[in-house]
């Protein structure tokens, strides 16, 4: 029975213009590799690496264009989406919860999407020294990245962008990795992870997600002010200049994509950590293109908005048309 399954499922993606492969060779430096490769359609395969940096395996979902089966020789540019915090669905919510397919079809980027985990806050985990492990830095920006460019034909023209801490991950990236990504686009983020009430925000990100000593992130964000300096994409804008930039988010009010009475207080808190980046780039001289809508709450359909309207940001630092 299992040959007959793996049979019709070659047959299945034959008829798509997909074919079925063993997982990809590639290999990244420090040894993470693809342990299972699972296509589901002709553009879209979920990846299970196993990660060294992780100290397990994460799942990475890509989405190919549509020409990448019939053009073997072609590299082609890649686009990061980063999910948020305490998604049941995590590496497919932005496939899922967006039209990032069919938006992307004709667009020539490979759009990758990783696992966080509940609330991995894109970096690498103090632990008070005692351990290396988790290294999210290190899976997305080393281990996924030479995987994809190494075993699916990523090329070095690479953007990035994210939605609540995923903002966040995508300028802390941006601002970690110098010259990696040509664009950062960050969607309802925290860039400012020391705004005033900001440490509590992630605390209770931390706590949402089941992880209740919050000291294993970067330690006390007052004691340890250094720790939390070092991962703050405010506290490093210099190092941002040159990346196209683009950062936009609501007031947490009901907006036009809201059912009547949609409010929060994730988004206001959102927003005077964006508003605070913000100012510092201008102070710095440092461009960016700010989108601050007014109403509109911390939920998907802003921000497959804004993945819209960031698009000609990120397509130009990936050589695409706008």
């Amino acid at each position: 029975m299992k040959r007959i399954a793996l049979l019709v499922l070659s047959v299945v993606l034959l008829a798509a213009g997909v074919t079925p492969a063993q997982a990809s060779p590639a290999v990244a430096d420090d040894g993470a590799k693809v342990v299972q490769e699972t296509w589901l359609d002709a553009r879209t395969v979920d990846l299970q690496i196993s990660s060294p940096a992780l100290g397990t395996t994460g799942m990475v979902r890509v989405i190919v264009p549509s020409g990448w089966a019939a053009q073997p020789a072609r590299t082609w540019p890649v686009l990061y989406l980063l999910h948020g915090c305490c998604e049941p669905v995590d590496y497919r919510s932005w496939d899922q919860f967006t039209d990032v397919k069919a938006f992307t079809a004709a667009k020539d980027a490979l759009v990758v999407m990783p696992t966080d985990g509940p609330a991995g806050m894109y970096t690498k985990w103090w632990n008070f020294g005692l351990k290396s492990t988790p290294d999210w830095d290190t899976f997305h920006t080393a281990e996924v990245r030479q995987i994809i460019e190494r075993g699916y034909r990523g090329g070095t023209r690479r953007a990035i962008a994210g939605l609540s801490i995923g903002g966040y991950g995508a300028m802390a990236y941006a601002f970690k990795h110098p010259g990696m990504f040509g664009a950062a686009a960050s969607y309802s983020g925290v860039p400012n992870t020391l705004y005033p009430g900001i440490p509590v925000w992630i605390i209770g990100i931390l706590a949402r997600a089941g992880i209740f000593n919050y000291l294993n992130l970067w330690g006390d964000s007052f004691g340890m002010q250094p720790i939390w300096q070092a991962s703050n994409p405010y506290d490093h804008v210099d190092a941002l200049r040159g990346t196209a930039l683009y950062l936009s988010c609501g007031n947490g009010q009901t907006g036009p994509l809201d059912p009547p009475g949609q409010a929060d207080v994730l988004e206001p808190s959102a927003l005077l950590s964006s508003r605070s980046f913000t100012d510092r780039l201008q102070a710095a001289g440092i461009p960016a293109t700010v989108d601050y809508y007014g109403p509109g709450t911390h939920s998907w359909p802003y921000w497959q908005r804004a993945l819209h309207q960031s698009w000609p940001v990120l397509a130009g630092a990936l050589g695409l048309p706008a």
